[in-house]
């Protein structure tokens, strides 16, 4: 059986569902004919942990470690959090008390750590598997970014060694919907592009997670370019009890809510049902699991949504996929940003696979938009279509109260399984080898 080197930072016990992209390539890589050897952070200061990912790392691999030194240990002591608590990123989630210490936190990280806030790992790991590869043969590497020092790293060990690199993105580097927000100095931003031009160089093989950013990637130079959806994992669902569904008339929403997914309409829409319709103010329950900007809260306040409001913080991932299978509606929100036609979030194919009808707003005619309408599991909007996103609410809400609020199950969508996918990124490695 063949070997590849997964160069990542997110692993177990990372949460989030940026770990999965990676643990699940190495899950289901076995099953096609390649043996993973993994190379992650010792002591990695994850945004939250989830203890019940480490289930799902498959015993018979090797995973090699090296420990980092993280500068969000650093933010976390200026902005007054304790070392264990959970933390949100400040480019994308605020709590609008630190700015000034958020704005700085933002200028540091995009001038002098490059290409992000991990990059102090590169040389420790770069000396660390030049070691290990010295003495273990490996035919290929696999990276994800971001973080896009686990690319550099690839980067380097490639050329060195002259190993075959699949480099896979799970969002662009320059052209990732945040770049502009990283207040870079011309020094910075010229540094950035020359990195990712040697990655387009130095690569075999580029997978990216959608097709229009697909595109995009070309367009600036890389070759030889797919696309990997996040996928869904059918293994997460079974050990999963059919849920009931919530005896609320529940909207939910999991993973990070940042202020460039304020739903303001969405929100209207609802405080307006509220005063219209007899007994929706009783029935109606909004439950977000994960971060959430802090002018999410305040609009939420302000149209007096508060008793119907649950903030659930950040959750075990046994319990989203729960709080998923058991909504009455779920909601996907696609960034506000100039290349969200290809953003793609990872949760997708989850709340697919949870056969509930599922709301999303955002850019139309979007890569998302496409997947929703070709498998017909749910409704795209614009974030400002207040007449349609109300007569989405108020059908859901009347087939609620007749109790029935269901999809049809029947829809195929296995193309988007992580393992098909993962065959498909094993398929890769086959011809670049």
């Amino acid at each position: 059986m063949r070997k590849v080197l997964i160069i990542t930072y997110y692993w177990p016990p990372s949460g989030g569902i940026g770990v999965n992209r990676c643990l699940k390539f190495a899950k289901y890589l076995l099953k096609f004919g390649w043996k993973p050897v993994v190379y992650t952070a010792e002591n990695a200061d994850y945004p939250y942990i989830d203890e019940e990912n480490l289930k799902q790392v498959p015993e018979d691999i090797t995973v090699l470690k090296k420990k980092i030194i993280e500068p969000f240990r650093f933010y976390k002591f200026l902005s007054g959090k304790k070392k264990n608590e959970a933390m949100n990123n400040p480019i994308h989630v605020r709590d609008g008390k630190r700015k000034l210490i958020n704005n700085l936190s933002i200028w540091v990280r995009g001038n002098f750590f490059i290409p992000d806030a991990r990059s102090l790992w590169i040389k420790p790991s770069v000396k660390y598997l030049s070691e290990y590869l010295s003495k273990n043969h490996v035919d290929a590497i696999l990276t994800d970014g971001p973080p896009h020092t686990n690319t550099v790293i690839a980067q380097k060990l490639s050329k060195k060694f002259n190993i075959p690199w699949l480099a896979d993105f799970q969002d662009p580097w320059t052209q990732v919907d945040y770049y502009k927000l990283l207040k870079l100095t011309k020094w910075a931003d010229k540094k950035h592009h020359r990195l990712e031009q040697e990655t387009f160089k130095t690569a075999k093989k580029i997978t990216i997670a959608s097709p229009t950013w697909k595109i995009d990637l070309e367009l600036i130079g890389a070759k030889n370019v797919d696309v990997i959806f996040w996928g869904y994992d059918e293994e997460d669902f079974k050990p999963l009890k059919q849920q009931e569904l919530d005896p609320k008339f529940s909207i939910f929403h999991a993973g990070m809510l940042g202020f460039d997914r304020h739903p303001n309409t969405l929100l209207k829409v609802l405080a307006d049902l509220k005063n219209e319709i007899a007994g929706f103010a009783n029935d109606l329950e909004i439950k977000f699991a994960g971060f959430v900007d802090y002018t999410v809260i305040q609009t939420i306040e302000e149209l007096k949504l508060n008793d119907n409001f649950t903030n659930l913080g950040t959750v075990k991932r046994t319990k989203a996929l729960e709080l998923t299978l058991s909504a009455q509606v779920l909601l996907l929100l696609i960034n506000k940003a100039e290349n969200a036609q290809g953003r793609i979030p990872g949760k997708l194919f989850e709340l697919m696979r949870s056969h509930r009808p599922i709301l999303t707003l955002g850019t139309l005619n979007s890569d998302v938009h496409n997947i929703i309408e070709k498998t017909n599991t749910g409704a795209y909007f614009d974030y400002d279509d207040y007449q349609n996103i109300k007569s989405f609410i108020t059908e859901k809400y009347n087939l609620y109260k007749q109790q029935k609020n269901i999809v049809d199950s029947t829809i195929d969508i296995t193309e988007y399984s992580v393992e098909n996918q993962t065959k498909k990124v094993a398929g890769y490695l086959n011809e670049i080898t």
